[in-house]
């Protein structure tokens, strides 16, 4: 009879990444968790790439991921492990960053493999339908813009030909039906995992869907691998701690230089301690970000809750710090993290001082329902109609994350961004504005390269997108894009117009912005 020690020994889930990886078999559907270099399971992913070098195999495998993982160009990180020929067959994810997996991204534009880009919360969604056992997902989010297979169908090359979703019509009305996602591998991270498997999350800024990817998996009589920093004796985590339950479980691998993001390790992040407020504003200084983030400030009520996106948006919190108005805000990003104060770029998603945490699938539930009090969002490129692109531009591909999601049922849309790019340079004094040098790429155009945010739609819906500018505020009407406000110095007929390929009208009631945003 075996000893109680060999029997345990017999029952352990821990193994090398190396081992684990041997379990992912060729022609595998492989969901992997994380966002940019938050909950990445990285010794995971690299293992299975170091697999492939070896071995050669798995091949022709589909991964899943909702957000992109992978964050540094000049160390292989991430999905760029994947990058080999006869690796991978297929990649659907909600975004992409050519700077963060060049090899990922160059296969895409080579045709090397086959690639979708569909929303995050699709993506999400899709995952917690799956974990349910049931036969695909009906969705309203997304129809008349890329996704919709009568546009694009999310395919973003030549060698990707199929539909894996399609327009179905129930009760008379019109959703987006995609097609089952068997899930045979799920790859997930958490910070302590015990012995059975139980996982928890305490030093992690967001919590993702790792729960629906194991489901899902399991759902399939898949395998589920996690990775996690340190292991503990069996019974000894709190139940109320668990994110993931052992029972889903297979494969544990622990990796004690789990980093919690590309940057150093912040408590503030994942509540463990709260910082004192910043009680000294730092300024913004008075450019186009500034003038921007201003206007679409007066668009926000006290007790409002808030979207940000990337780019000119993240300064937000900074902004109403300064204007003494940041307790009136709260904000809430798409990763899941409620209140407190959203981080900048290099860690999206992380808030300093959060107040609670959905799930993703969670997180889109609340804005799907049109919970959100507005958001605010870059733009690429506006169309005449008022269509909006953030999705794929200048032979550059990044997905729409969360966009499509954000937008589906916000009534409040305030896009921001400067009238043009590449050299703008500005002259503001005495409440006034004056262009120095002209930027050399126009963003109002005839027709936006890829539709990530469908105009007719919006109509439809009837919701009340504002399209922010540093000298000039849009509104949408009926016929397109209409010029409401105007920055004090500027000409219309010379610094506005002549700088939008597309007809644009004039309210008849078109007025100066605030002159206080240009003090």
């Amino acid at each position: 009879m075996p000893s109680p020690h060999t029997e345990a020994a017999q029952r352990s889930k821990v193994m090398s990444a190396q081992e684990a990886a041997e379990h992912i078999p060729d022609g595998a559907t492989v969901a992997i968790g994380g966002l940019i270099s938050i909950l990445c399971p990285e010794k995971v992913i690299a293992a299975l790439g170091s697999r492939y070098d070896r071995s050669g195999s798995p091949t022709n495998l589909t991964v899943v991921t909702p957000v992109r993982v992978g964050w540094d160009k000049e160390t292989i990180t991430g999905l760029d492990h994947l990058a080999k020929p006869g690796m991978m067959k297929r990649l659907i994810s909600g975004s992409f960053n050519v700077k963060e997996s060049p090899k990922i991204t160059d296969m895409i534009r080579t045709n090397a493999i086959e690639a979708y880009s569909f929303s995050m919360g699709t993506l999400f969604h899709l995952m917690r339908n799956m974990a349910g056992g049931n036969t695909g997902m009906f969705t309203k989010a997304g129809l008349h813009t890329y996704v919709d297979p009568r546009v694009e169908g999310g395919r973003l090359n030549e060698r990707t030909t199929a539909n894996i979703n399609e327009v179905v019509t129930v009760a008379g009305q019109e959703y987006l039906y995609y097609h089952p996602l068997p899930v045979d591998v799920a790859v997930i991270r958490g910070t302590t995992v015990d012995e059975d498997g139980n996982v928890s999350l305490e030093h992690e800024p967001v919590t993702l869907a790792g729960l629906e990817m194991a489901m899902a998996a399991k759902a399939n009589g898949g395998f589920v691998i996690v990775q996690a920093k340190r292991l503990t004796a069996r019974g000894s985590m709190h139940p109320r701690a668990v994110t993931v339950p052992g029972i889903l479980v297979d494969a544990i691998v622990i990796d004690p230089e789990q980093r919690q993001s590309l940057i150093d390790y912040n408590p503030s992040w994942t509540g463990e301690v709260r910082e004192p407020a910043d009680e000294t504003p730092h300024p913004i200084p008075l450019d186009a970000r500034k003038i921007i983030l201003r206007r679409a400030a007066e668009e926000l009520p006290p007790g409002s809750v808030v979207n940000l996106g990337v780019g000119i948006p993240v300064s937000l919190p900074q902004l109403l710090l300064e204007q003494n108005r940041l307790e009136e805000v709260t904000f809430s990003l798409e990763h899941g993290a409620i209140g407190g104060i959203p981080m900048g770029e290099e860690v999206f998603g992380a808030h300093r001082n959060p107040t609670a945490f959905f799930t993703s699938p969670q997180v889109f539930d609340y804005y799907h329902s049109g919970c959100l009090s507005a958001t605010l969002l870059g733009f690429a490129q506006i169309d005449g109609d008022g269509n909006v692109n953030v999705s794929k531009f200048n032979g550059i591909f990044r997905g729409s994350g969360g966009f499509i999601d954000i937008t589906h049922s916000t009534k409040k849309i305030l896009f921001c961004g400067t009238l043009t790019s590449g050299g703008l340079a500005l002259d503001i004094r005495d409440g006034r504005l004056s262009i120095i040098r002209e930027g050399r790429h126009k963003k109002l155009i005839r027709r936006v390269e890829h539709l990530t945010f469908s105009a007719h739609a919006a109509r439809e819906k009837q919701q009340e997108p504002l399209y922010i500018t540093e000298r000039a505020v849009f509104r949408l009407g009926a016929g397109g894009l209409v010029l409401t406000e105007y920055a004090p110095g500027i000409d219309i007929e010379r610094e506005i117009l002549p700088l939008a390929d597309c007809a644009i009208q004039i309210a008849p009631d078109v007025k100066p912005m605030s002159s206080h945003i240009f003090q």
